[in-house]
């Protein structure tokens, strides 16, 4: 099935659910921030949905007693549901396959698994969030001994399986399946779940929970704190509103670790970085500025020569994509010595029970 035919299958129910309008999709304004509750907040950022652009403006809040910055008004699970709905498939098409692909996201899961390597070689670990499990795949070269299970919301995670990518996946959410996996693992991953998490203090609580005494929990997630957000504003792609409800600073995040009876015990932010702010921030750019595609939360279809003029422009952007990709690659060691990692690893240690 092409493009076309899918966004026309899809148009129905994406209009059906706008028929009312975007309202029904926000919680009510919180007067106080969610991790600390404190009542002084302040405007972080408003944007509006660049990556599909679906209808809505969205704001990020900052507390200023603790710096946690948080969706307000946040998302219903509906307003989730529709608003992550086929991102995959809108911000660029070829022009980011041809940028980002696999090779620099497969040294990044190796990299992860060294990293957990240096403090535990685990018997059992629950990766979360899997998706279609490329972590555990890639990370059983480095781990061969361990087995790798997966739990995602997904289909993926059902496929993962039957690939034999993971030898046992779990379809649902940590929160929701805590209690059934309590004990489990020695190792469990979060990687970029956090920002995702409706609850990240739950999310955790969860995460030590399937966890066995003394085993390890890796933590990747954004850095709200990271000197790109100040220098690309509304453009910095680790934003990503509007699926993205909570940045939770590092500081943070390690008290919280602590209070749940973990004992970190490494912190990384120049490894875990991601080179792909620039080029990021120019696709972002380019995919508000370009000529708009055929989306099926519009009502009508995209003409044919608006598509061939949009798919013209985005292989005419290449050359300027990829020389910020290869800025973001030349730049990195430098700029991640001054502030500018826009992700941080955490390893942490569950105590023993009691």
């Amino acid at each position: 099935m092409d493009v076309a035919q899918r966004v026309a299958e899809r148009r129905p129910a994406y209009l059906a659910a706008l028929a009312g309008g975007t309202e029904r999709f926000h919680e009510p304004r919180r007067a106080d921030c969610p991790w600390c509750g404190s009542p002084r907040l302040r405007i972080r950022l408003r944007t509006a949905d660049l990556i599909q652009h679906k209808p809505g403006t969205f704001t990020l809040d900052r507390c200023g007693n603790c710096a946690h910055s948080f969706q307000n008004p946040r998302l219903t699970p509906e307003g989730l549901d529709f608003y992550r709905r086929d991102v995959r498939e809108t911000l660029s098409g070829k022009a980011a396959d041809t940028l980002l692909g696999a090779p620099a996201t497969d040294r990044r899961h190796l990299a992860r698994a060294r990293a957990l390597r240096e403090f535990d070689e685990p018997e059992c670990w629950l990766d979360v969030g899997t998706g279609r499990a490329r972590f555990p795949a890639l990370a059983k070269q480095v781990l061969p001994y361990t087995s790798f299970d997966g739990l995602d919301p997904g289909q993926g995670v059902v496929n993962a399986v039957r690939s034999g990518r993971i030898e046992e996946g779990h379809r649902g959410t940590l929160a929701g399946l805590a209690d059934a996996l309590a004990g489990r693992y020695d190792a469990l991953s979060l990687f970029h779940q956090l920002e995702r998490s409706p609850d990240p203090r739950a999310e955790l609580g969860a995460a030590r929970t399937a966890l066995r005494p003394g085993g390890h929990l890796m933590i990747e997630a954004t850095d709200p704190d990271c000197r790109y957000a100040r220098l690309l504003g509304k453009w910095w792609p680790s934003y990503a509103q509007p699926r993205h409800l909570h940045l939770v600073p590092l500081a943070n995040l390690r008290e919280e670790l602590e209070r749940l009876g973990f004992t970190v015990v490494g912190v990384e932010r120049r490894a875990a970085h991601v080179p792909a702010d620039l080029s990021g921030a120019l696709a972002l750019l380019l995919n508000r500025c370009l000529p708009k595609g055929d989306v099926p939360w519009r009502a009508r279809p995209a003409p044919p020569l608006r598509l061939k003029l949009r798919r013209a422009a985005w292989w005419a952007c290449v050359p300027a994509l990829a020389l910020a990709h290869a800025l973001d690659r030349l730049l990195a060691p430098l700029l991640t010595h001054a502030g500018f990692a826009n992700t941080y690893r955490v390893v942490a240690r569950r105590g023993a029970d009691g």
